[in-house]
């Protein structure tokens, strides 16, 4: 069964210059308790959609057409209260730099404990304190009671992406949106948020709609994949028909541009996705 159903998603922006049609038609799934990944080159597009999702599109940017139907709901239908009511709460998200996330003028239990007290009023602080110790050890913070009375910029890259998934876990969100969150953590600490995002998803039942670039990630985590170029979904396919079988020749490029140890020999040119090709000139391949 799906969680969220995008149909025909069509997220524009307007200048003086023109429009610049940034979702272009898009329509895909998320099932309930999978991953669904967004690859494709910056610019793609992928980041426009989950905003598009959260509703978080500011002017000159509007969303033009489409359904987003979380829940069985279309949220470009509901008023501004309905939304600000499920932000945070049922639909939750991850951005790519914690440090420009987290106010760095509050502690971090004091900005955990804001989101429960807008998201869960039948808390009281006590309440509130338990459920903010118990979602940092869920994400696996050493010491949550000293960590909590933290300020972020006294944490680690590592310490201060596992708040930000704490504070996107602490109300149950049925959605988890993760728009490239491990991509300023070094290989180490990205493995054991990647690990954690996993383990949080087989504990809670959430579905996650990771936005990467990186090839290596949407492997280790993604059930389906979405593949974008320029607003335009190319691909659409599991992960496993993806990896083995690409059929979009934009997929195909992207797959051949990952380094492989052994393949090139020393000094010569990776492959990279040529720009002078319009890939969109291609049939999609969704499957």
């Amino acid at each position: 069964m799906n969680l969220v159903e995008v149909k025909n998603l069509k997220t524009y922006f307007y200048s003086d210059e023109g429009v610049n049609r940034a979702v272009d038609d898009v329509s895909f799934e998320i099932p309930e308790g999978k991953t669904v990944c967004i690859v494709g080159e910056s610019g793609s597009g992928k980041s426009i959609t989950s905003l598009s999702i959260m509703q978080l599109i500011d002017k000159p940017g509007k969303i033009v057409e489409g359904e987003i139907i979380f829940d069985g709901v279309d949220l470009l239908k509901q008023d501004e209260n309905y939304i600000r009511g499920i932000r945070g709460s049922k639909i939750s998200m991850i951005f790519q730099e914690p440090m420009t996330s987290l106010n760095p003028s509050y502690t971090v239990g004091f900005q955990i404990d804001e989101v429960l007290k807008l998201h869960h009023k039948e808390l009281d602080k006590k309440g509130r304190y338990e459920r903010a110790i118990e979602a940092l050890e869920l994400v696996g913070m050493p010491y949550p009671e000293e960590k909590y009375n933290e300020y972020p910029f006294k944490l680690s890259g590592g310490q201060r992406q596992r708040v930000m998934i704490a504070m996107a876990m602490a109300c149950e969100p049925k959605l988890l949106i993760a728009d490239e969150p491990t991509t300023a953590l070094d290989v180490t600490i990205q493995a054991q948020v990647l690990d954690l995002m996993n383990k949080l998803q087989d504990k809670k039942g959430t579905s996650i709609l990771f936005i990467t670039h990186d090839l290596g990630v949407v492997a280790q985590m993604a059930d389906e994949v979405v593949v974008m170029y320029r607003g335009h979904i190319v691909e659409k396919a599991s992960a496993k028909e993806l990896f083995e079988d690409p059929r979009h020749p934009y997929t195909k490029a992207l797959l051949n541009s990952i380094p492989v140890p052994g393949k090139h020999k020393r000094k010569s040119r990776l492959d990279t996705v040529d720009e002078n090709i319009d890939y969109l000139q291609f049939p999609k391949e969704i499957r």
